[in-house]
């Protein structure tokens, strides 16, 4: 298998960001005070959809304590020539400049991008380590692990990637082989999957049991398509197979990406956005039985912004959250909100991030 060139982008997934709509739906912060580290965003700068520092920072001042950041792949700032396998090292690049920007203070006290998780193709065999090298040489203390693209169904209805991407690399073999080089470097893996990759999941934590995977967005549960109009039988086959990952201890799990219209949910198709306690109301099955089943210790909160954006107000969305977490002790809403995050991503080493230190 080849490492992909600079991506080509079919039409995006996206639900289009309308600021206008948004600002139908403002909400004064609860508990300001909690410190938060956004461990999942994105940034880019494509046709008709743009979002880089300034507009994380926007999103950051509505009034919670966003503490850090972290940086999660999407194929931005590619090389535009060079070796195929490197030219995703444009945007590790890319996003380090910005956080070395941010870690200057000149932008205020968030440290955007303290952690940066980049694409390596993790099927390329032995040209795995130098290329894990050279991310890190690039971003040193920020550079945390890789996300390989890897949701993927058979319907096509259920899509929510700019790039289709083929049924692979979670069933190649290559892939435990690079993932036992990403153990080797202290890197993470984080992987997007839907609810029927979970085994998928679990195979690769499983055979490189020192290897922290971190799942995004819930572990993907589905509302289209073929789980169109099912919503409680695909709850109890998705809930399945969270509890099965759970029992492997090396894995951790990302709680948001649920406004996503591959869930099921219609946000975007409402006059008004939707308030954090409509929110809470439709995530508390699914963020509940996480919180259970993983502790808090290994579950944390995303935004999963720009992509959510387009659904609900970042605002908002941590309004939801907190709401999610009313019913936990202090050490496990510091845990949702920022222990694990931290912990998970070290981004009390990064630059600029001395105050996150435990």
């Amino acid at each position: 298998m080849t490492s992909p060139a600079a991506p080509d982008f079919t039409p995006s997934r996206q639900i289009a960001v309308r600021p206008a709509w948004l600002a139908q739906r403002r909400e004064e912060p609860l508990d300001p005070a909690l410190p938060i580290v956004d461990p999942h965003h994105h940034l880019w700068d494509r046709e008709a959809e743009c979002y880089l520092l300034d507009d994380l920072l926007r999103d950051t001042a509505e009034g919670h304590d966003v503490r850090a950041t972290v940086f999660i792949q999407c194929g931005a700032m590619y090389r535009a020539s060079g070796p195929e396998e490197a030219r995703s090292l444009g945007e590790t690049e890319f996003v380090n400049g910005i956080a070395a920007a941010s870690a200057s203070g000149t932008y205020g006290p968030v440290r955007a991008c303290a952690g940066i998780i980049g694409f390596v193709d993790l099927t390329l065999g032995d040209r795995v380590a130098p290329l894990l090298e050279a991310h890190v040489a690039t971003a040193s203390a920020r550079f945390r692990g890789v996300r390989n693209r890897t949701a993927w169904h058979p319907s096509p209805a259920v899509r929510s990637n700019l790039l289709g991407p083929p049924p692979g690399p979670l069933e190649d073999p290559r892939f435990v082989d690079g993932a036992r080089r990403l153990a080797a470097h202290g890197l993470v893996l984080d992987i997007w999957a839907y609810q029927t990759q979970l085994p998928l999941v679990a195979a690769v934590a499983r055979a490189v049991p020192d290897l922290t995977v971190v799942v995004n967005h819930c572990g993907g549960p589905l509302g289209v398509g073929p789980y169109a109009g099912r919503r409680e039988e695909g709850f109890a086959e998705w809930r399945r197979e969270v509890l099965a990952l759970a029992a492997l201890p090396n894995t951790v799990m990302k709680l948001g990406g649920l406004a996503m219209e591959v869930g099921g949910h219609d946000f975007h198709l409402r006059e008004l956005p939707p308030g954090s306690v409509e929110l809470e109301q439709a995530w508390r099955p699914v963020v509940h039985t996480l919180i259970e089943a993983y502790g808090a210790g290994r579950c944390m909160f995303e935004s999963n912004f720009p992509v959510d954006k387009g659904m609900c107000g970042y605002g908002v969305l941590w309004n939801a959250f907190k709401r999610l977490a009313a019913g936990a002790g202090e050490a496990e809403r510091a845990a949702l909100f920022v222990g694990t995050a931290t912990r998970v991503y070290r981004l009390h080493e990064a630059p600029g991030c001395e105050a996150l230190r435990p």
